[in-house]
C-alpha cells in the first residue's frame, strides 16, 4: 500500500500539468481495480512506516494560538509518541479494539495525538463539534453509547450534564486541562512512547461522524479503515499537497472537513500542517498568522474567503501561497479575481461530503482553464454522473439532475461503508447502482460541472449545512407557536439564512417582544448557526394537498422579493436588530 501513497508524491511533485492529469488518472485506475489487501492499518503502515521511518524530524505540525502567539511545534516522530502514550493509557482503563472515541476539543493539537491513535489502536473515532448542545450530547450518547471522551474543560462541563440526565457511564474521560471526575490528558505523560498496532481489516468501522439531522435525526456516517485514509489520495491530487509544503485549513475539529484537509490530505504526502486556535474569524490576525508561517497551500470555506478578499491585503506577505482551494457553494468571480491579484493563486473550487472525499473539483491541472461558477471536473476515483427523476442517467448538456456516483463498474474507496444502525436510510440513497448525494448539477458542453442546489430542503448557511426540520421542532416548542416553516433565504455573505415563517396560536399577537422571545428560545435549544436570522409572522403557508408544507414555494417567494421594496404590512424581524442578543457582527 506504501507504493501508492509514494506514487501521489510523485504526481503532486510533477510540473507538467498533462504528465500530473495522465499520471493521475492512471493511478486511480488502479485504486479502483485492486483487490485490497485483508488488513490495514493506515497509522502503523504509511504515517509510522512511510513518514517517521524515512523523515522523523521533519514538522508534522504547527500548532498557534492566534489570540496569544503561543506557538508549539511536532515532527512526525513526535506525534507517533504522543498517539502511543495515548494508546497506553487507553488500554490500561480496559479499552480495546472496536472501542468507541468522542473528541469533542477546540483546535488543539491533542486532536491529531487522537486521530492517530484510534486509527493505530482500531478504535472508532467519533468527532463531536464544540458547538453541541446538551440535548445534542443526550442524543448522540444514547444512539451510540461512548467508551471513551476526549474534552476541553468548557466542554466537559456540557457532557457531564448529558451524561448524568442520560445515566451513561464512559470507561475513561480525559480533559485537556483540569476537571473533578476527569483524568488529565497530560497523565499521558508517564506512559510508555511505544505501543503496538491493532490488526485492522481494511473493512472495520474506523470513523463515525454524526450528520448535521438534516432531514430528521442525525444519522451515523461509517468509514473504514481504507475508505478514509486511501479514499482521501483524491483529495491530496485535488488539492496537490507536496512534502514539502506547509499546509493549512481553516475547518474546526468535529466536522469532515477536518479530517479531509487537516489530517490526511497533509499527512498521505507527508508535509506539514498547520493550526490556528481563535475565539473568532479576525481576518487580519489569520492572514498574518498565514504570513507568519509561510503556508503554501491553502483550503478555507467561501465566507472566510469573501472576509478575506473584503480586507486591504496589500499589508500581507503572501507571497508563499501555492495552491488555494475552497469547498461549498461557488465563489462569486470578484472573490477569486482580487485574491488572484494580491497572492497570484486562483481560488480552486471542490465538492464532496461526509460520506465520501473529493468527488468533483478542480485539480492544480486545471490553472488557467477554470471557469468562474464551475466547480470543476469528477475526481478520477469517482464514476459520477447526473440522474433524473427517474433515475435514468443525463448525457444532455445543461440539464441539472441529481448528483448520484455510479457503483455498476467499481465502488469507489472513498465511498462510505453505510448509514451505522439506518437500514432504511442506506436504501433511499443507494437506488439501482446509483449512490445519490442529495445535490443536483448540470454539466456544460465541454464537460464543465455547474452546481444547482440541494435536492432536498437543507439550508446551506456559510460552511454549515441546516435540516429545516430540528429548527421547525425548536420553535414548535414554543407556546406561541401553532406551526412554523423554515428555509434558506438567499443572502450575498453567507449564501442562505435560516428564514421561519411562524404561525402563531390564536392567544398571540405578532409583536418585537414575541419575535425577541423566539430568538432567545430557539438559542436555548440550537447551536449558534442553526437558530433563525429571520422570523415572518404569517396565517399561513402552501401546502400539498396532503398537508405538506411547499418550502420550494417558500424560496421562490424570498428569490422574488430580492432587490424588491419591503411590504409595510409583512411582520419580519431580524435577529442582528436586537440589541438584547447581543449580537455584535451583522450577517447581511
Amino acid at each position: 500500500m506504501k507504493e501508492l501513497f509514494k506514487e501521489v508524491i510523485r504526481i503532486n511533485m510533477m510540473d507538467e500539468t498533462l504528465d500530473k492529469e495522465n499520471s493521475a488518472k492512471k493511478l486511480f485506475t488502479k485504486i479502483n481495480t485492486m483487490e485490497l489487501p485483508e488488513y490495514f492499518n493506515w497509522t502503523s503502515q504509511i504515517f509510522e512506516d512511510l513518514h517517521v521511518k524515512e523523515n522523523p524530524d521533519k514538522i508534522a505540525l504547527i500548532w498557534t494560538d492566534i489570540d496569544t502567539l503561543k506557538t508549539k511545534t511536532y515532527s512526525y516522530k513526535t506525534l507517533s509518541q504522543k498517539a502511543n502514550q495515548l494508546i497506553n493509557l487507553i488500554h490500561k482503563s480496559g479499552l480495546e479494539k472496536g472501542d468507541n472515541f468522542y473528541m469533542m476539543s477546540p483546535v488543539l493539537p491533542e486532536n491529531w495525538f487522537a486521530g492517530l491513535a484510534c486509527i493505530k489502536a482500531g478504535m472508532v473515532g467519533v468527532p463531536t463539534a464544540t458547538t453541541m448542545t446538551q440535548r445534542e450530547l443526550e442524543f448522540r450518547f444514547e444512539t451510540y453509547s461512548p467508551k471513551v471522551i476526549m474534552a476541553d474543560e468548557d466542554s466537559a462541563c456540557l457532557i457531564d450534564n448529558a451524561l448524568e440526565e442520560t445515566g451513561i457511564e464512559p470507561k475513561l474521560k480525559l480533559v485537556l486541562g483540569q476537571k473533578t471526575g476527569w483524568v488529565s490528558f497530560d497523565a499521558i505523560e508517564n506512559e510508555s512512547i511505544e505501543a503496538g498496532s491493532a490488526k485492522t481489516r481494511s473493512d472495520d468501522i474506523l470513523f463515525c461522524f454524526f450528520t448535521s439531522g438534516t432531514t430528521g435525526p442525525p444519522k451515523r456516517v461509517g468509514h473504514t479503515a481504507v475508505s478514509y485514509p486511501i479514499g482521501h489520495l483524491s483529495t491530496t491530487v485535488m488539492i496537490g499537497i507536496r512534502p514539502d509544503d506547509v499546509h493549512h485549513n481553516l475547518s474546526a475539529p468535529g466536522w469532515a472537513k477536518w479530517a479531509w484537509s487537516s489530517f490526511f490530505a497533509p499527512f498521505n504526502v507527508g508535509a506539514t500542517t498547520t493550526a490556528f486556535k481563535f475565539s473568532f474569524l479576525d481576518g487580519e490576525q489569520y492572514l498574518d498568522a498565514i504570513s507568519r508561517h509561510e503556508v503554501t497551500t491553502f483550503c478555507a470555506p467561501p465566507t472566510a474567503w469573501r472576509t478575506f478578499a473584503n480586507m486591504n491585503l496589500d499589508s500581507f506577505n503572501l507571497s508563499s501561497l501555492k495552491q488555494s482551494v475552497s469547498a461549498g457553494e461557488p465563489l462569486n468571480p470578484d472573490v477569486i479575481d482580487k485574491w488572484k491579484k494580491h497572492t497570484g493563486t486562483q481560488i480552486r473550487d471542490v465538492y464532496g461530503q461526509t460520506e465520501s472525499t473529493v468527488m468533483i473539483g478542480n485539480p492544480p491541472w486545471m490553472k488557467g482553464k477554470m471557469r468562474s461558477g464551475s466547480f470543476g471536473f469528477p475526481s478520477f476515483m469517482y464514476d459520477m454522473a447526473l440522474a433524473d427523476n427517474e433515475g435514468n442517467q443525463i448525457t444532455q448538456a445543461g440539464q441539472a439532475g441529481h448528483i448520484v456516483v455510479k457503483l455498476d463498474k467499481w465502488r469507489a474507496i472513498g465511498l462510505f461503508s453505510e448509514y451505522i444502525g439506518s437500514p432504511e436510510k442506506m436504501s433511499s440513497v443507494f437506488v439501482d447502482n446509483y449512490y445519490y448525494t442529495g445535490d443536483r448539477a448540470s454539466f456544460d458542453e465541454d464537460g464543465y460541472w455547474w452546481f444547482v442546489g440541494r435536492a432536498d430542503d437543507v439550508i446551506k448557511s456559510s460552511d454549515y449545512r441546516i435540516g429545516p426540520f430540528e429548527v421547525e421542532s425548536a420553535l414548535v416548542e414554543h407556546p406561541a407557536v401553532a406551526e412554523a416553516a423554515v428555509i434558506g433565504a438567499p443572502d450575498p455573505n453567507r449564501y442562505q439564512l435560516v428564514k421561519a415563517y411562524v404561525i402563531l396560536n390564536p392567544s398571540y399577537q405578532a409583536s418585537r417582544e414575541l419575535a425577541l422571545k423566539l430568538f432567545k428560545h430557539t438559542i436555548t435549544i440550537l447551536p449558534k448557526f442553526k437558530i433563525p436570522r429571520i422570523i415572518e409572522f404569517v396565517p399561513e403557508v402552501p401546502k400539498t394537498i396532503s398537508g405538506k408544507i411547499r418550502r420550494i414555494e417558500l424560496r421562490q417567494n424570498e428569490v422574488a422579493k430580492q432587490g424588491n421594496e419591503v411590504d409595510e404590512e409583512i411582520k419580519e424581524y431580524f435577529y442582528w436588530d436586537f440589541s438584547e442578543l447581543s449580537f455584535k457582527k451583522k450577517l447581511k
